[in-house]
């Protein structure tokens, strides 16, 4: 669908081009956009080189078990199902870390690792898990101490101060991943409610079964 939606976009705006005369605009905006993107990935490819080393590093050292021990509260809490020793369990707490600091393009991999942990815990259902509905969650609000991604967008475009975003940002990424736990524990209080009336209702369908035979 994203596809559709810009090849959509590039083909109205070649066709605008065309209908308005802007040719030349076009071809230099193309030319320029093509040189901006190359320069803007290879600054990109080196901050976070930098920064994937260094969670390897922390991974290689224990440093990550550490984290996700220090997260292990926070994690029983939004994920009361989840066992503590399952491969989802370590990979949702990388991508938070990773989130945490700042790197969201280094948090994709352990995040896309984690789904398929918790669709095979859910037996590849199409639908999704109470596990998998929370991590979405959680993923999307992303808690940031450190924006290093946007810090170096900054920079690559001429900001004064790239840095100026840190205070801002903690604002707005701590409002979400407040607004996202909250949301993680309605969740799991509903679900846990339909699961006790589910459970209630068969116990309740079993006594009426056992009194039908006993009368038959």
């Amino acid at each position: 669908m994203i596809n559709l939606i810009w090849a959509a976009m590039i083909i109205i705006g070649i066709v605008y081009s065309i209908a308005s005369g802007n040719i030349e605009s076009l071809n230099t905006g193309i030319l320029d956009s093509t040189k901006e993107a190359i320069s803007l990935c290879i600054t990109m490819l080196g901050i976070v080189s930098l920064w994937c080393g260094i969670m390897k590093i922390a991974d290689k050292s224990g440093l990550m078990n550490k984290w996700t021990k220090l997260l292990s509260p926070v994690m029983k809490v939004l994920f009361p199902k989840l066992p503590a020793d399952s491969k989802a369990y370590k990979y949702i707490c990388t991508n938070i870390v990773a989130n945490m600091i700042g790197l969201g393009w280094a948090s994709t991999p352990p995040a896309l690792k984690a789904m398929e942990e918790l669709a095979k815990m859910n037996n590849n259902n199409i639908k999704a898990s109470r596990e998998m509905s929370i991590f979405l969650i959680l993923n999307v609000s992303s808690l940031q101490l450190i924006p290093v991604s946007i810090i170096a967008y900054r920079a690559e475009y001429g900001a004064t101060n790239p840095a100026s975003i840190i205070i801002p940002g903690l604002i707005a990424t701590s409002c979400s991943t407040l607004m996202a736990v909250l949301l993680c524990f309605l969740i799991n209080k509903y679900s846990n409610k339909r699961t006790k009336r589910a459970a209630k209702n068969n116990d309740n369908n079993n006594d009426t079964n056992s009194m039908l035979k006993k009368n038959i």
